[in-house]
């Protein structure tokens, strides 16, 4: 028997300003695309905002449905927004902002398995890892280096 030690780093800074002005920036536009949610059942608002090669920003946000496996997520709105309108750039991070109108959520909220897959596979199709951040209503902010880091021993099309 062999073992295997699958290790995820995050980097935790006590307040976006210890980050750069453009990670500032992209925090803030994951905020804005956050108040696009729309989030009527589960009051649980998520914005993205992706980062381009080119330093363009596209955002997306999470747009529920009252039959909840239909429900479009904040990260993956942002892929697809920003892979369908600007296919030749590559994406470098992207931010997530979290809010629950119920109550307050202070740690960041990290994506979701599916989204989760959606990042690695968009990183293994860019050939690129995607830098992620998150934040929740407090000031504190995550960063991780890759979505594969989020997701170890993920699914990809080596597979197939």
């Amino acid at each position: 028997m062999r073992h295997r030690k699958l290790e995820t780093n995050i980097r935790i800074y006590d307040s976006a300003d210890e980050l750069s002005a453009a990670d500032q920036a992209l925090l803030k536009a994951a905020a804005r695309a956050m108040d696009l949610a729309y989030a009527p059942y589960s009051n649980f608002k998520v914005g993205a905002a992706v980062r381009l090669a080119d330093g363009a920003i596209v955002i997306g946000s999470n747009q529920e449905n009252a039959a909840y496996p239909m429900c479009l997520c904040a990260e993956r709105v942002a892929l697809g927004n920003a892979s369908l309108n600007h296919p030749t750039e590559k994406l470098q991070a992207l931010a997530i902002r979290v809010r629950n109108e119920k109550k307050s959520i202070p740690e960041p909220a990290a994506p979701c398995g599916s989204c989760r897959q959606a990042i690695s596979e968009m990183e293994d199709r860019q050939q690129q890892p995607i830098r992620i951040l998150m934040q929740g209503d407090d000031e504190m902010v995550y960063e991780v280096e890759s979505g594969q880091a989020l997701l170890p021993l993920g699914f990809n099309r080596h597979f197939l």
